[in-house]
């Protein structure tokens, strides 16, 4: 089982947000952000599947339509652990505050869904970190598939679940695809403790209530502001703020 079980024991602080397409969970995390920000926290952003390490071959492989669950999998986790050991680890070293939009959860429900073994991707995370805060936006189905379906004039192929042929509409897959990846995240929220949210709620009230939870847990952290100068695969620090 993954280590989220023991604190990550850095001075910084990782809070992430989890849920399926739609949920509104990038725009908390953006607000939180700012609000961080504005309150005179050093804060550092990260989003799934953003490393350059593979990404080049993830969208060949998507492309082509030839990666197989687990070689997606593997590719994800790739990405995350690129990620993880230069863009998580060393700010939180620094006494940053790291939000990420998807964690390590977010692997668990899609790969699982995608056919892979729970207990083999949960192992393929083991060297993962505990977030401070794991945030939840739990909405039902419906709403967050008429969310996304009413902005985007396209689905993608493997965002829809396409490849899993769980229907030949393209609309239709996206909403099975979306129900099994919310089912694998409901049996998580007692796993991993985490945070659960209304994301049915007022953007404003969402946010308050997520104000909140990161306001009790900052208590005793020092607030400072460290300035870096950012190299490839490296953070250097210049110097600190008090």
């Amino acid at each position: 089982m993954p280590q989220f079980d023991k604190k990550h024991g850095y001075p910084g602080k990782l809070f992430i947000v989890e849920g399926v397409d739609g949920s509104g969970k990038s725009t908390q995390v953006a607000l939180l952000k700012k609000w961080l920000e504005s309150e005179g926290y050093s804060v550092f952003f990260t989003e799934w599947n953003s490393s350059d390490l593979v990404k080049e071959t993830t969208r060949d492989g998507k492309k082509k339509n030839i990666l197989t669950p687990t070689t997606f999998s593997l590719l994800h986790a790739t990405d995350f652990a690129d990620r993880l050991n230069y863009q998580i680890i060393p700010p939180l070293k620094a006494g940053m505050i790291v939000l990420a939009d998807r964690y390590a959860y977010t692997a668990f429900a899609r790969d699982t869904v995608r056919g892979v073994s729970p207990q083999w991707v949960r192992n393929l995370y083991n060297f993962a970190v505990k977030p401070d805060i794991s945030f939840y936006f739990d909405v039902p189905i419906q709403t967050a598939c008429e969310r996304i379906l009413t902005n985007r004039a396209q689905i993608k192929f493997h965002e829809a679940g396409m490849d899993l042929e769980l229907s030949k509409d393209t609309k239709e897959s996206f909403k099975i695809f979306q129900g099994k990846i919310m089912e694998e995240y409901k049996k998580m929220v007692g796993e991993f403790s985490l945070t659960s949210i209304d994301a049915t709620l007022e953007i404003h009230d969402q946010q308050e209530i997520v104000r909140g939870k990161v306001k009790e847990n900052l208590k005793g952290y020092l607030k400072k502001r460290t300035i870096y100068a950012r190299r490839p695969k490296v953070f250097w620090r210049k110097f600190s703020l008090s």
